[in-house]
């Protein structure tokens, strides 16, 4: 039995410094299940300010132990936490599924997932960190090596509890830096178990800390707080942006992941059986509540036709249910409040023109009328002005567009706000070639669904899905680094 839950009320504590304490204030809140409301995942600390500053006040005074520590005995401690982490990755998923949705097969993806961040970012502690550069100097050595930030304010979503956390924390401490980390409401439970595995770890007290309650004061104060380095954020736009305005204020560095209106092209040429399975993948998966999940639909005429019907005939074999059932493909929204943003634009959808071709209701049958479910939906007859085609739902909703050539397709996919990913279904080396050059997202890929990313790859946006910078694989010691060039005589 792990440290951070009282088994009686399932209640979450803060960790800080080393130790599973309460708020200040003893106020806490629940975390319930959406595929039924009745249950109670655990409850959570509403923390305030005087939490959060205990809680960058450790990661300072640990952060210069941590940091002279050597990259490989740092990395030692990932190791230990991965492993850790194997043992109890049904614990972790079952409760990733509890407490957001997604069912029991993507949450134990996820956690094996957040277990390979773990070891790969714990293998970065013996690669280079620098280069070699000559000196115009010939009796001088010079070089490059690397320093880290400090404390590194860390602020993740709900859609992906387990995964996230540890792509943000993991670099961040390999690379001798400290972290405070503000896991969503929504998925504070599960966060709160991967951090455990940290602890179990032997990680020293204050080297990672986690703070839950509320993005206006815990969130907003990480951002602002004096003895933070560094944020990185996961979350909406509105918020990503308030985030980076602060530290800009500040002067200090910022990485905002933020909203995708993701496109698939399906050319005339593409392997149609492919396309379907990919879109519905893609975009569905997961309730489509991935900021790379499909959403715009965009297909050439001569195959527009037959693509509808490939694809409303699969989306109606998809069984809404609870995570943790068996034969249940697609959960709940997260929240009634999420569940109310897709049944507004379904409707707005309509309202401006759109056909609704499937799904779009409220599943409320059986044992549904206890959760926030909503059936996929696909829409045809879409418009490039329409909301569902510009703006992110960050539901099940797909919308179909038809083009007459490939050209056009590429500029209506790029005729977005956002470049998050794209891909494109085709078999022709030179229209795979025109997307990898001319589609404006930070991950293209062809004849695959548009939601799969690497854990050793670079991962961002473009216009108003990024502030431009990358997470994931060797990009990360871009971010959470920085380059100190030496002159020795």
């Amino acid at each position: 039995m792990t440290t951070n839950i009282d088994t009686a009320v399932q209640t979450v504590l803060n960790y800080i410094d080393g130790q599973w304490v309460g708020s200040s204030g003893g106020k806490t809140a629940e975390s319930r299940n959406p595929a039924n409301v009745d249950d109670i995942v655990g409850r959570y600390q509403l923390s305030s300010v005087e939490d959060l500053n205990e809680a960058v006040e450790a990661a300072s005074v640990a952060q210069k132990a941590w940091r002279k520590l050597s990259g490989s005995a740092r990395g030692d401690l990932l190791f230990k936490a991965a492993d850790i982490m194997e043992k109890r990755i049904d614990d972790i998923a079952q409760t990733m599924t509890r407490e957001m949705g997604k069912t029991l097969a993507e949450a134990k993806g996820e956690t094996a997932r957040g277990i390979a961040i773990l070891r790969y970012y714990a293998g970065e502690g013996m690669r280079p960190i620098g280069d070699v550069i000559p000196s115009t100097d010939r009796d001088a050595l010079m070089f490059t090596t690397r320093t880290p930030l400090g404390v590194v304010g860390v602020i993740t979503p709900w859609n992906f509890p387990v995964a996230i956390p540890i792509w943000k924390a993991a670099p961040a401490l390999v690379y001798g830096n400290s972290v405070v980390i503000k896991p969503a409401s929504e998925a504070a439970v599960t966060c709160a178990k991967v951090i455990d595995c940290l602890h179990e770890a032997g990680i020293p007290a204050g080297v990672i800390n986690m703070v839950t309650g509320s993005g206006s004061v815990i969130g907003q104060g990480l951002a602002e707080h004096p003895k933070v380095n560094g944020i990185t954020f996961t979350g909406s736009n509105a918020v990503g942006k308030q985030i980076g305005q602060a530290a800009l204020a500040r002067g200090i560095k910022y990485q905002l992941e933020m909203g995708g209106k993701n496109p698939v092209i399906v050319a005339e040429d593409a392997d149609l059986d492919l396309a379907v399975e990919a879109t519905i993948s893609g975009g569905l998966k997961s309730t489509g509540q991935k900021c790379t999940a499909t959403s715009r639909v965009i297909v050439h005429e001569e195959v527009y036709e037959e693509f509808r019907k490939k694809l409303v005939e699969k989306v109606a074999e998809i069984t809404v249910g609870d995570g943790l059932e068996d034969g249940s493909w697609m959960g709940p929204s997260v929240s009634e409040s999420q569940l109310n943003t897709v049944l507004s634009y379904i409707e707005k959808g309509k309202e401006e023109g759109a056909k609704l071709l499937y799904g779009g209701r409220r599943s409320e049958a059986g044992a549904n009328a206890n959760g926030y479910f909503v059936e996929p939906a696909v829409f045809d007859e879409v418009t490039p002005d329409m909301a569902i085609a510009r703006e992110e739902i960050f539901g099940p909703v797909l919308a179909l567009m038809k083009v007459s050539s490939f050209e056009e397709a590429l500029e209506l996919a790029n005729d977005s706000d956002y470049g998050l990913s794209a891909s494109v279904f085709t078999t022709n080396i030179s229209k795979a070639l025109a997307f990898i050059n001319e589609m404006d997202a930070g991950l293209v890929r062809i004849n695959a669904e548009s939601a799969g990313v690497e854990l050793q790859a670079p991962f961002g946006g473009m216009k108003q899905s990024s502030s431009h910078s990358r997470e994931q694989g060797r990009a990360a010691i871009e971010f959470f680094t920085s380059i100190k060039t030496v002159f020795v005589k």
